[in-house]
């Protein structure tokens, strides 16, 4: 006990100082007029902050209060008629399952062909959003752990910075959501919400559930606004806190790298980032015809990256986070089947040959 009071010390200063500089940058892109403000601010002035060697830390805990604070403000999406538009999405996610084989097997392909990594390492590294499960894996042998971690955070970090930018240039953007008449909670009910789906989320987290948090936040909220009996998202201030987190968590990623290991990485990451927007574009073009839904919007639910940072995004855009949200969640079921499946069959092919 003694030893982790003193290491909560130890990173009380790290934390403090992350928040401040998330919060300038939030505060700063917001000045600025950048779309999705506080989730891009915060991301880019961490990253930067952290790859210049000051310590960046982001506790776990904090991590999962943004998280179900986030889950909570996408569940008010789930209005009584949620299932009449559900109802089409079935198409948009087998497309989406197939577009994320397309993109494992292409980006593999290209990092072992040009860049010499293995299999292993570059199957991890190419799984589209699946940055945690894959980290996962590789500590328990399999592939280059290193690399894996900084393709991987190269790529969440150019989709959460550039598509925002993109789509607003583009006249993709949905309308930020703080610009809107939206109905807000009352204070007793926000936290209240809050409270229990914090409380869901530690006991999915302990089982092992994909993004615990936000998804009790999510089920909790969505089941309330379901049902009638809350209508309203998150006052909005406490929405941006959460976006900050958000993006300071990404930033953080980049601890301890350097500009060698990003020099290093760098062209794999760009041409796996590359293969994977493209891709992602195509067949969000598609869906988004046959299902008469804003392109920018299938796009964003397509993209690979982390459920969180993509429905933060998502929402702060402006867009239907539900839908965004449940294709990345089910992104993440896919992958939990197939990375396994991918690492066993490239390593019978090592075997084999």
């Amino acid at each position: 006990m003694k030893e982790i009071s003193i290491a909560m010390k130890k990173d009380h200063p790290a934390t403090v100082i992350t928040l401040l500089v998330g919060l300038a940058g939030g505060g700063l892109a917001r000045l600025l007029g950048f779309p999705a403000s506080a989730l891009l601010g915060s991301t880019l002035f961490v990253s930067a902050a952290a790859l210049l060697g000051q310590p960046m830390r982001t506790p776990t805990w904090l991590r999962n209060i943004a998280f179900t604070v986030i889950g909570c403000s996408l569940g008010s999406g789930f209005t009584p008629d949620f299932l009449a538009h559900a109802a089409l999405w079935p198409v948009s996610l087998l497309l989406l399952t197939l577009t994320l084989v397309l993109i494992m097997v292409c980006s593999s392909w290209i990092l072992t062909r040009f860049f010499g990594h293995s299999w292993e390492t570059a199957v991890l590294s190419s799984s589209p959003g699946g940055l945690s499960f894959a980290i996962a894996l590789a500590e328990s042998g399999a592939g280059d752990g290193r690399a894996i971690s900084v393709i991987q955070s190269l790529r969440l970090l150019f989709i959460v910075l550039g598509l925002p930018p993109l789509l607003y240039l583009i006249g993709l953007n949905g309308g930020h959501p703080e610009s809107g008449t939206k109905i807000l909670l009352g204070h007793d009910q926000a936290i209240f919400l809050f409270l229990g789906a914090y409380l869901l989320g530690g006991v999915g987290s302990k089982r092992g559930v994909p993004a615990a948090y936000l998804v009790s936040g999510m089920i909790l909220s969505g089941g309330l606004h379901g049902c009638g009996i809350l209508s309203g998202i998150f006052p909005l201030y406490l929405l941006n806190m959460g976006f900050v987190i958000t993006g300071s968590v990404i930033g953080s990623r980049f601890q301890g790298m350097t500009m060698g290991h990003l020099r290093r990485f760098m062209g794999a990451a760009m041409l796996s980032i590359l293969g994977a927007i493209v891709f992602s574009a195509a067949a969000a073009f598609l869906i988004s015809r046959y299902l008469a839904i804003p392109f920018g919007q299938v796009w964003v639910a397509y993209v690979p990256g982390g459920v969180e940072a993509m429905a933060a995004m998502a929402f702060s855009l402006g867009y239907d986070a539900t839908f965004v949200a449940t294709h990345h969640l089910f992104r993440i079921l896919v992958l939990i089947v197939l990375l396994p499946l991918f690492l066993k069959m490239v390593r019978n092919h090592g075997t084999q040959r």
